[in-house]
């Protein structure tokens, strides 16, 4: 890891992405799930094959996850994660010479549990480089973002569809990193069309916002993430990626983000 910070890291993936053509690819997987051991060598099986990854963090009452990725905390929760657990298993992978960055998608009772500065703090050293945080809105956020900006990583926003010119505004201003964009008004899950319009929105997003925007929620295919990846400066794909994981295991998942990223350079 160099002494660059997490927003460097992840401005850094993007322009990569993008002087090869590309929109970046930015997988999840739940940490922990089917167990600690477990997740490390999957992330580290796919990693080779994204520019960015998103690491959930298991929380009891996942208001903006599907039933696929509630499932898979669920177990992990099961298995007996806790964010201590989490933040070793993101070591471990650095240990591992995984050096991809990493954004930790996690909620924000879990966080004020452990405290907000320690959890910056410890998520930095673990070697995160973004927080994503879904049930925390952007007039609420001041604090987690500070101590973010304090440890010289990225607080990622959130708009949708159903923002308003306000909050896209207030966003736009704010965002480091890159913005997350929800393709639906909904929960995560792998879906079979993407919304219409949804290209129109990312570009009046992107005319406004000095960061790339990154789509998430309901890509399930090599097809679709080209479709989104040609407007979008970054492809989120979750529900998915567990999908192709239970289906096979790890070399499955390994194989599906190959897929994925051969699917928006070709």
């Amino acid at each position: 890891m160099s002494d660059q910070t997490g927003i460097d890291r992840i401005t850094q993936a993007f322009a990569h992405a993008q002087t090869t053509q590309s929109a970046a690819l930015m997988p999840y997987f739940t940490l922990g799930y089917p167990s600690p051991a477990e997740s490390v060598a999957i992330i580290e099986k796919f990693a080779p094959h994204c520019d960015l990854i998103e690491l959930g963090v298991p929380f009891s009452d996942p208001i903006a996850d599907g039933p696929t990725i509630q499932r898979s905390t669920q177990k992990s929760l099961d298995a007996g994660t806790t964010v201590k657990k989490c933040l070793a298993m993101v070591s471990e992978l650095r240990t591992r010479g995984v050096d991809t960055p990493a954004m930790l998608m996690g909620y924000y009772n879990p966080i004020m549990a452990y405290g907000i500065d320690n959890y910056v703090r410890d998520a930095k050293a673990a070697g995160a480089d973004g927080l994503i945080v879904p049930d925390l809105p952007p007039e609420e956020s001041a604090e987690l973002e500070a101590a973010a900006d304090k440890h010289g990583i990225a607080y990622i926003f959130f708009l949708a569809p159903t923002s308003n010119e306000a909050r896209i505004d207030a966003v736009a201003e704010r965002a480091k990193g890159f913005i997350y964009m929800v393709s639906v008004a909904g929960v995560t899950g792998a879906r079979t069309q993407i919304r219409t319009g949804l290209d129109e929105f990312v570009r009046d997003v992107r005319a406004k916002a000095a960061v790339p925007v990154a789509v998430g929620f309901g890509i399930s295919s090599p097809d679709q993430a080209r479709t989104v990846g040609d407007y979008a400066d970054g492809v989120i794909v979750g529900s998915a990626l567990v999908n192709a994981y239970d289906a096979g295991g790890a070399d499955s998942a390994g194989e599906f983000v190959a897929a994925l990223r051969a699917g928006l350079t070709n």
